[in-house]
């Protein structure tokens, strides 16, 4: 019996030693891997982990860094593919600008998609800002929209997004770099900042197509016959709808303007583009410019937005070689024409008496012969007379 006790008294300590270690081997499963081990532990996020081990940036990015807590808004691997072989190549050779646009998917802290709010900026890690909209519960982050929210992560939180982010610095840089001479960037290698500022950037057609979120704008000027126009000496302005804006054009509309591609679409494309280069500060509430469609465009400045007729601005002052691009949210939809005006009522002075009679002429024609047989036959009636009295 004695036996029998201490073995059950053995078992016990046995079960309350383990049930003692349960809390923390609980905790420590239930703790969140940091940012670097959840990418890597996704198949979709494959090209952003080989790009940030690349870039040299996985102990930044992991727990314990110098950067701390960081929100990441991370790019699929859907959203690289959209992104130009050309331009990959050259962020892959160019290390600076490869973690330039890492970087600038890294805003420092721990920002829940709750603590985001219509028209905010964020400024990022590599230092310029990123503009935050919300609209009818959805969320975007300069062109790209936010798939998935909140992951979290032991040291900050991830953001799924749906297209790559590039720095207008970055576009710059690329840009100089694809148009310049050796003998340029021998200057560039010696004053860079210098370089690049005296470098043009390409023209609004090839900004476009290098964003990656502009390809039905682009594919209807190709359309419209628009392109050579785009991409000609300028200046020109153009605001310039993303896929997402397409696309919530009603699929019978979209079709009919497609199928009248020289007409009512390039109507359409033309009435986004006004002569010179507008830049967002130029713009005042009220203010109005005509556009080469030839009606004007109206817009709304406030609390720091800026809209054109009933679309926000979500990326203004993209320089381009041969003008500025200003991001909407909507395609503009020139004002249906004014209704044919009726043609003026008579004045009361010059209105006829008498209301006219169908077949009129032949009346008048009738009178006129009738009035002549009398006036014979009267004149007849005399000479008879006279001559019976004489």
């Amino acid at each position: 019996m004695h036996k029998q006790n201490h073995v059950v008294i053995r078992a016990l300590l046995a079960v309350a030693f383990v049930l003692a270690l349960l809390p923390g081997v609980v905790a420590a499963q239930s703790e969140p891997q940091d940012i670097v081990a959840i990418a890597a532990g996704n198949a979709d996020f494959s090209t952003l982990v080989s790009l940030v081990q690349e870039a040299g940036l996985v102990e930044a990015l992991q727990a314990g860094s110098a950067l701390g807590d960081v929100t990441v808004f991370a790019p699929t691997n859907d959203a690289f593919a959209k992104v130009p072989k050309e331009v990959v190549d050259a962020l892959l050779a160019d290390k600076a600008l490869l973690t330039a646009v890492l970087t600038y998917h890294v805003v420092p802290g721990k920002v829940m998609s709750t603590d985001l709010s219509d028209g905010m900026q964020a400024k990022t890690a590599q230092g310029e800002e990123l503009a935050v909209k919300i609209a009818d519960g959805k969320v975007a982050v300069n062109d790209a929209n936010v798939v998935a929210a909140d992951i979290a992560a032991s040291n900050g939180v991830i953001h799924v997004i749906d297209s790559v982010l590039v720095p207008q610095s970055v576009l710059d840089a690329l840009a100089a770099s694809a148009e310049a001479t050796p003998e340029a960037m021998a200057d560039a290698s010696a004053a860079p900042e210098a370089a690049a500022a005296e470098m043009p950037a390409t023209d609004i057609v090839d900004t476009a197509a290098a964003a990656g979120s502009f390809n039905r704008l682009l594919a209807a000027a190709e359309a419209a016959g628009l392109v050579d126009a785009l991409k000609g000496e300028g200046p020109l302005t153009v605001f310039a709808p993303t896929d997402e804006a397409f696309a919530a054009i009603p699929e019978g509309t979209l079709a009919a303007l497609l199928s009248d591609p020289t007409g009512d679409l390039k109507d359409i494309l033309l009435y986004h583009v006004v002569p010179g280069a507008v830049m967002s500060s130029d713009l005042s509430d009220g203010a109005s410019a005509d556009t080469l469609q030839g009606a004007p465009v109206t817009f709304t400045v406030g609390d720091g937005k800026v809209a054109v007729n009933d679309a926000n601005v979500v990326t203004p002052d993209i320089k381009t070689s041969n003008g500025v691009i200003h991001v909407i949210d909507k395609v503009l939809l020139r004002p249906a024409p004014a209704a044919t005006e009726a043609p003026a009522m008579v004045a009361a002075s010059d209105a006829p008496t008498t209301m006219p009679v169908t077949g009129g002429e032949s009346n008048t024609w009738l009178v006129l012969v009738l009035g002549g047989v009398i006036v014979l036959a009267l004149t007849g009636f005399a000479l008879v007379s006279r001559r019976r009295m004489a």
